[in-house]
C-alpha cells in the first residue's frame, strides 16, 4: 500500500512534543517531506524531518520569512497554543492578549503567510491543499470549568477553520479542525502536577481529569495525528470546514 502522504510536503508547529510532534512523526512517517518548527530548540532533534528549526509564530517578520524560504507547500499544520487556567475572574488583559496572540492570531499569521503558495501548488498539481487547525472539545462545541480564554480562543479557530474552507474551496485549498479531548502530553502532565499540588497529589489530579472520560482513559497524541494524516491526505479530498472531534465522547 503506498504512504498516504508520498510526494507532499507538510509544514507542522509546535512540533517539539505532544500531539506536535506526534503529527509531524506520523506525516514522515507516511512519506512527507516535514517542516517542523517550535519554540525550543532541544526538542527538534529528529532525522525524519527534512527541515527543523526555531520559530516563534508571535514573530510576523519571522513567519513570513519562514515561509518565503519554505516555498509552497501541500500540508500547514497549526499546533502551537497555550492552556490558561482559570475563569473570568482570573483573566487579566495580558493573559488575554497572550491567549488570543499564540492560540490564534498565530495561525492568521502562518495561513496568511503559507496560502497564496499553497493555492498556487494545488493549481499545478492538481490535487488539493489542506490546512489543519488544532482547536478543542473545551471551544464552542463544549463549555469547560476553567478555560475561560482557552475556550474563547479555541472557539474562534473554528470560525476561522469555517471562513478560510468557504473562501477557498473552490480553489481546492481545504480547512480542518481537530477538536482533541484530554491528550496525554508533557503539556497535561505540567497541569495535573500544578493541581496536585492543591488537591494533594497528582494522582487525584489524574482522577479528577480521567472521571470525565466516558472511556475511561485520556487519548494519546498519536490518535490526534491520525486524523491529521487522513486530512492532510488525498483520501480526505472532499472534507473542508469540518470540526473533527476526537474526545472518547467527552463532549457527549
Amino acid at each position: 500500500m503506498p504512504s498516504r502522504l508520498e510526494g507532499k510536503i507538510a509544514v507542522v508547529t509546535a512540533a517539539g512534543q505532544g500531539i506536535g510532534k506526534a503529527i509531524a512523526d506520523r506525516f514522515a512517517e507516511e512519506g512527507a517531506r516535514v517542516f517542523a518548527s517550535d519554540l525550543d530548540a532541544a526538542k527538534l532533534a529528529n532525522p525524519a524531518f527534512a527541515d527543523a528549526r526555531v520559530l516563534d509564530v508571535t514573530d510576523t517578520v519571522a513567519v513570513d520569512a519562514y515561509a518565503a524560504e519554505i516555498g509552497a507547500v501541500d500540508v500547514l499544520a497549526n499546533v502551537a497554543g497555550f492552556v490558561h487556567h482559570g475563569t473570568v475572574l482570573d483573566c487579566t488583559e495580558d493573559d488575554w492578549d497572550f491567549s488570543f496572540d499564540l492560540n490564534v492570531k498565530s495561525m492568521h499569521r502562518t495561513i496568511r503567510a503559507f496560502l497564496p503558495a499553497m493555492l498556487d501548488r494545488a493549481e499545478q498539481t492538481g490535487s488539493t491543499a489542506s490546512i489543519v487547525n488544532m482547536s478543542s472539545g473545551a471551544s464552542s462545541i463544549k463549555g469547560a470549568p476553567n478555560r475561560y480564554v482557552y475556550g474563547a480562543t479555541k472557539a474562534a479557530i473554528i470560525g476561522m477553520t469555517k471562513a478560510i474552507a468557504a473562501d477557498f474551496a473552490a480553489r481546492q485549498l481545504r480547512c480542518n479542525a481537530i477538536c482533541p479531548g484530554t491528550v496525554d502530553s508533557p503539556s497535561l502532565q505540567e497541569r495535573m502536577k500544578a493541581l496536585g499540588e492543591q488537591m494533594g497529589g497528582y494522582d487525584a489530579a489524574f482522577d479528577l481529569f480521567l472521571q470525565r472520560q466516558p472511556m475511561g482513559r485520556i487519548a494519546q497524541p498519536r490518535e490526534i495525528a491520525d486524523m491529521a494524516v487522513y486530512l492532510a491526505s488525498d483520501e480526505a479530498g472532499f472534507v473542508t470546514g469540518a470540526t473533527m472531534v476526537i474526545d472518547g465522547g467527552w463532549t457527549l
